[in-house]
C-alpha cells in the first residue's frame, strides 16, 4: 500500500527581476521610443535629473587626426547605401521666401486663386469651389460627382450638367491633370495640355485603351494592338512616363522624417571605428540631494518614493548598460564587415547573430534586441546595424558569400545591361554561376522582387 509522502527536489528557475525586466525593455527600444519613455520616466520620478552640459572646453587636438576620414555623417535623409552624394551649397543665411511660401502652399489654395480672378455667377464659383475642397493630397476626386451635388442644398436643386460644368472647369487649371478621377483621365488631361505631335497622339490612345498594358512595358503587344511602329510606340511610352500621376504632391508642406544614429561609424588610422552619438545618450542621474533628504527622512508611509529612488537608481544603471550594450555589439559588427566599408556591399561578409553572440558572450536575443531599430551613419549613408547581417551561401570554391552581396551583385548586372537586350532571370544565374556564385534561378527571381526590379520584358526598351 502506497503512502504519501514529501519528497524534495532541487531545480533551478530562471526569473526575471524587475530590473533586468526594464534593462530588456529599455535596449529594444528605438532612440525615438527610448527618449519618450524617459521623459515619462522623468516627469513621474522626483529622483531622476538630467545633468547640466559642461561649459564649452578647447578641443584637444587628435594625434591622428591626419588620419581620420573628414567625411562627416552629420545628417543623413533617405540616404541609399553606396549612393551618390549631393552635396548642398552653402548658404548666405538669406532663404528665398518667394520659393518657400510657393512650397507651403496648399493645393486646394493653389486653385481658389485661379477660380478668384474667373468671371462666373455665384452659383458657379459656389460648385467649382465644392470640387476644389472634395480633392485628395493627390489631386483626385474620389467622389462621385452626383453624390458631391447633394452636400449643398440649393434652390433650384443642382442639375448634373452644373456639377460637370464645375468639374470641368477645375481640370482647367493648374496643374495639368488636377480633380481627376482615375490615372487614365489624370495622363489625359496632361496630354491635352502639350503642344499637338504625333506621339502626344499616339499616347492619348494608349492611355485612352491600353493602360494596361503600358504598365507592363509590353510595347510589343502595344504596337501590335494598335497598329504603329515599334519605335514610335515607344516614344509615346516615354512621354507618358515624363508626366505626373500624381499632381497635387507639389503643394502642401511635406515634413522629411529624419533618423537620428544610434551609432558613428569612421576610419581612423587603419581601421573603421564605432562611437557613440553624444546626441542620443542622455546625462541622466540620480538626484542627490533629494535621495539624501528622503534617506534623513524616511518614514514607513513613504513606501512609493522607496520605490521612486530604487527605479531611479536601476534607470540610471540600466540606461549605461544600454548604451554598452549597443556600443559594444557595433564595434563587433564593424570590426566584422571591414572590408564592406573599405570595398562596398560586393565585400559583405556572412555574418550571423550567433557569431556576435558567441565573440561578446551574449545571448542572441539580447544581440537581436540591442541591433533592432538602431542605425549607424557612416560616410556612405545611414544603414540599420541589422543591415549588417547576412546569411551566407557557398561558392564554387567551397568558401561562404553573403545573400547582400548577391543581391549587389544582382543589382549591378541589371544596372550594366543593354538597355534593348535587358539580361533574364536565367541569364542572370548563368552569369553568376560564372563567377563561382551557385544561386537558383528561383533565388535571382526572388532576390530582385526584393530589389523591386522589374522583370525582363518590362525592363526591355524597343527600338
Amino acid at each position: 500500500m502506497n503512502r504519501p509522502g514529501i519528497l524534495l527536489e532541487h531545480q533551478q528557475h530562471q526569473t526575471l527581476t524587475p530590473r533586468l525586466q526594464q534593462a530588456v525593455r529599455l535596449l529594444q527600444l528605438s532612440t525615438q521610443d527610448f527618449s519618450l519613455e524617459l521623459r515619462d520616466l522623468l516627469a513621474v520620478n522626483p529622483f531622476l535629473d538630467i545633468e547640466d552640459s559642461p561649459p564649452d572646453s578647447p578641443a584637444e587636438p587628435d594625434p591622428a587626426a591626419d588620419e581620420v576620414d573628414s567625411s562627416e555623417p552629420d545628417a543623413f535623409v533617405d540616404a541609399e547605401p553606396w549612393g551618390n552624394g549631393k552635396s548642398t551649397p552653402a548658404s548666405d543665411g538669406a532663404l528665398d521666401q518667394l520659393a518657400l511660401t510657393a512650397a507651403n502652399e496648399t493645393l486646394q489654395q493653389h486653385l481658389h486663386q485661379q477660380l478668384n480672378v474667373l468671371n462666373l455667377t455665384e452659383r458657379d464659383r459656389l460648385l467649382a469651389a465644392l470640387v476644389i475642397e472634395a480633392l485628395d493630397d493627390d489631386g483626385y476626386l474620389r467622389i462621385e460627382l452626383d453624390e458631391l451635388g447633394t452636400l449643398l442644398e440649393l434652390d433650384p436643386p443642382i442639375e448634373p450638367c452644373e456639377m460637370q460644368y464645375a468639374l470641368t472647369l477645375v481640370q482647367s487649371f493648374d496643374p495639368a491633370g488636377v480633380a481627376c478621377r482615375d490615372v487614365a483621365e489624370c495622363i489625359a488631361l496632361q496630354l491635352v495640355a502639350l503642344p499637338p505631335s504625333r506621339e502626344r497622339d499616339l499616347a492619348h490612345l494608349i492611355v485612352t485603351r491600353e493602360l494596361s498594358r503600358l504598365a507592363v512595358r509590353d510595347i510589343t503587344g502595344l504596337s501590335q494592338g494598335l497598329g504603329y511602329p515599334v519605335a514610335q510606340t515607344e516614344a509615346a511610352a516615354q512621354l507618358i512616363r515624363q508626366l505626373d500621376p500624381r499632381p497635387g504632391w507639389a503643394f502642401g508642406e511635406h515634413t522629411a522624417t529624419y533618423l537620428t544614429p544610434d551609432i558613428l561609424v569612421h576610419r581612423s588610422r587603419q581601421r573603421w571605428v564605432a562611437t557613440l552619438n553624444p546626441a542620443v545618450v542622455p546625462r541622466l542621474k540620480v538626484n542627490q540631494q533629494y535621495a539624501e533628504w528622503f534617506q534623513r527622512h524616511r518614514e514607513a508611509h513613504h513606501a512609493d518614493l522607496a520605490s521612486h529612488l530604487q527605479e531611479a537608481r536601476w534607470t540610471v544603471r540600466n540606461l549605461e548598460q544600454r548604451f554598452s550594450t549597443i556600443l559594444r555589439v557595433a564595434q563587433a559588427l564593424v570590426d566584422r564587415q571591414q572590408h564592406f566599408f573599405e570595398l562596398g556591399i560586393l565585400a559583405m561578409q556572412p555574418l550571423g547573430l550567433k557569431d556576435i553572440a558567441e565573440e561578446l558572450a551574449l545571448h542572441e536575443s539580447t544581440v537581436s534586441r540591442a541591433t533592432n531599430n538602431k542605425y549607424m551613419a557612416t560616410p556612405f549613408g545611414v544603414f540599420e546595424l541589422k543591415y549588417l547581417f547576412s546569411r551566407g551561401l557557398s561558392t564554387r570554391q567551397g568558401s561562404q558569400c553573403s545573400t547582400t552581396a548577391i543581391r549587389e551583385a544582382i543589382r549591378k548586372m541589371i544596372q550594366a545591361e543593354a538597355a534593348y537586350a535587358p539580361h533574364s532571370d536565367a541569364e542572370i544565374t548563368r552569369l553568376l554561376q560564372q563567377q563561382g556564385l551557385k544561386v537558383a534561378r528561383r533565388t535571382v527571381t526572388k532576390y530582385r522582387q526584393l530589389m523591386r526590379i522589374p522583370a525582363v520584358e518590362q525592363r526591355r526598351i524597343h527600338g
